[in-house]
């Protein structure tokens, strides 16, 4: 578990600087941010106040196993050896419940793969990467289906959209962001060079509320194609396959997986809606910081 989580001195340090934050008169001027804020404040005095619970316990544990020492005593054994195991089954509840405590964690995930810097070497990372990630929804028992797959021009693939459903589905693949980087001689090189290639891993949760995010229909471009995924031979005679477009973010999201037009339209929509959450959170998080830095260049 991070040392953030478990930090006191840090999470007392959180706590005074937002508990600072809503003593701001102008505070309440903002209604949604006013209320995010109260929700991370509580959040930290519940983590706090658990913590504190948990030192006490240990501390009454320790006394008890040093009068042990000098003593030896049935019943003072017995009631430290029961506190101790309830102690280890509190703190094991609470650390699972700090990691899955995210609003989004219990929603499926959408997971991106896009190559990097490195060719047709990278190209055929992004899809070993994708293998990988089949493998690990296996293993741990969720479900999973490619919806977008463009293959690349001699190995691998361009890019690849991963659905990935199950409990806690994205609580479990939500640290996946990021660029992973491959080392290897490259099996596409006949000098048997080293190669070093890179490739995206991108993760979402599966937005399906249509009240979550807003979405104005005059807002998207909708194009319809030939499938050349799979699904059978009515696949590519039939346009089956979508792709939308947001004008205004001028992001596009595509999904060919399904025989039916409308089902892969359907889906689409709900990979727009977490995108645009995304990009939304990403805002968010960003004036936080931006508030926050303006409060400690203050202080």
């Amino acid at each position: 578990m991070c040392k953030a989580v478990f930090d006191l001195p840090e999470l007392q340090r959180q706590e005074e600087e937002l508990s600072a934050m809503t003593g701001d008169p102008s505070f309440w001027k903002d209604q949604g941010h006013a209320k995010e804020i109260n929700r991370k404040l509580s959040d930290i005095s519940y983590k706090i106040s658990t913590i504190n619970d948990f030192h006490k316990r240990l501390a009454s544990i320790k006394e008890s196993l040093d009068f042990l020492k000098e003593e030896m005593d049935a019943d003072i054994f017995a009631d430290a050896d029961s506190s101790l195991i309830s102690l280890h089954k509190d703190f094991d509840a609470f650390e699972k419940e700090i990691f899955y405590a995210g609003k989004y964690d219990n929603c499926n995930a959408i997971v991106e793969f896009h190559p990097g810097a490195g060719g047709t070497e990278a190209h055929d990372w992004a899809s070993m990467l994708l293998r990988m990630y089949e493998r690990y929804a296996e293993k741990h028992g969720f479900k999973y289906k490619v919806v977008d797959i463009l293959e690349g021009e001699e190995a691998g693939i361009s890019s690849a959209t991963l659905e990935i459903s199950g409990k806690m589905a994205y609580g479990n693949l939500r640290g996946e962001n990021g660029v992973h980087r491959l080392v290897r001689i490259s099996p596409f090189d006949a000098g048997g060079s080293r190669h070093t290639s890179f490739a995206s891993v991108s993760v979402m949760p599966e937005i399906t509320d249509d009240n979550t995010v807003n979405i104005n229909p005059s807002d998207l471009r909708i194009d319809t194609y030939h499938s050349s995924g799979a699904g059978g031979q009515n696949v590519n005679k039939t346009e089956s396959a979508v792709r939308i477009t947001h004008l205004p973010t001028g992001i596009v999201v595509s999904c060919q997986i399904e025989r039916d037009q409308l089902a892969n339209k359907e889906f689409c929509m709900e990979m727009l809606r977490s995108k645009l959450f995304q990009l939304e959170e990403k805002k968010r998080q960003e004036e936080m910081d931006k508030i926050s830095g303006v409060k400690k260049d203050i202080s």
